[in-house]
């Protein structure tokens, strides 16, 4: 039987690893759960192969505001270097998600840091942001695992990392996330820096064919699970029944072959015995 882990997890590494923080550490101190806990809501959700399915529907999503677009736009090296925000960005959900709390809080202050200098340090902002993350990820894993989950519990969880750095009013459960994105629509848009943004989601990314079929795929079903009403704003369309007969299947058969090749999280695991660990005091 071919082994697929090895180079599942290289070509993850490569498009996953150009660009982590060195703060990232997953194994001390012994009885740290960090912000959430192996118990959480989240610590399901974002452990799952979804979330590459949803980081690209977040990016998106996000797009559509127009001052958060312009700041990517402008301060981002997505041009020159187009893993480093996905890198990033991972490095951070996975720090902050299960790294100890000193770990997580020395993300959350490099990324405050970052903010300050780019001019996105707007607390109303950085819940836009937030929000359509954070959906971005539930959606995903919905869509691509038969287990459910309870929304208001991992909405009212992951709300402690949008507050620490710097958001207000964060919606801590779906009928405010539902509430929250009616009163905030007038104000999304797509723009030259959004349509900037969704033409560099959609390159080919990866140098093998293989990589790229599926960083294409991935992209459509990011696409898919856009409400509706953010898909007629990016002018996003597809052939009828294409997301249920092609797109979702294909999805989800790719996910759970990469559930398999991969096996157990080396994080997860890491993250798992520090937080059960008996200190020594």
């Amino acid at each position: 039987m071919i082994d697929l882990r090895s180079p599942v997890r290289e070509t993850i590494g490569a498009l996953f690893g150009s660009d982590r923080f060195p703060e990232e550490r997953y194994d001390a101190p012994a009885g740290d759960p960090g912000l959430f806990g192996p118990d959480s809501v989240t610590w399901q959700v974002h452990a799952d192969v979804s979330m590459f399915v949803g980081g690209i529907a977040a990016l998106l999503l996000q797009a559509l505001h127009p001052r958060a677009a312009a700041i990517v736009a402008s301060s981002s090296r997505f041009r020159e270097e187009p893993l480093h925000r996905l890198s990033r960005t991972a490095s951070f959900v996975a720090a902050t998600t299960f790294g100890p709390t000193d770990v997580a809080d020395a993300v959350i202050a490099r990324v405050r840091e970052v903010h300050e200098r780019v001019g996105a340090n707007d607390p109303d902002l950085l819940r836009w942001v937030h929000v359509a993350e954070t959906v971005s990820f539930l959606t995903a894993y919905r869509r691509y695992n038969l287990p459910g989950v309870d929304a208001d519990w991992y909405y009212d969880e992951t709300a402690v990392v949008a507050e620490r750095l710097g958001a207000a009013d964060v919606p801590r459960s779906a009928a405010a996330v539902r509430t929250y994105f009616e009163e905030l629509r007038p104000e999304l848009a797509a723009s030259d820096a959004s349509r900037e943004l969704v033409a560099f989601l959609q390159r080919p990314l990866g140098r093998d064919p293989f990589t790229r079929s599926i960083y294409g795929l991935f992209v459509q079903a990011g696409m898919a699970q856009l409400p509706g009403w953010a898909r007629r704003l990016h002018g996003m369309s597809s052939p009828p029944g294409a997301d249920r007969l092609f797109v979702r299947p294909a999805t989800c058969a790719v996910l759970q072959t990469m559930r398999l090749a991969l096996g157990p999280s080396p994080v997860l695991a890491a993250a798992r015995s520090r937080s059960v660990a008996q200190t020594s005091e």
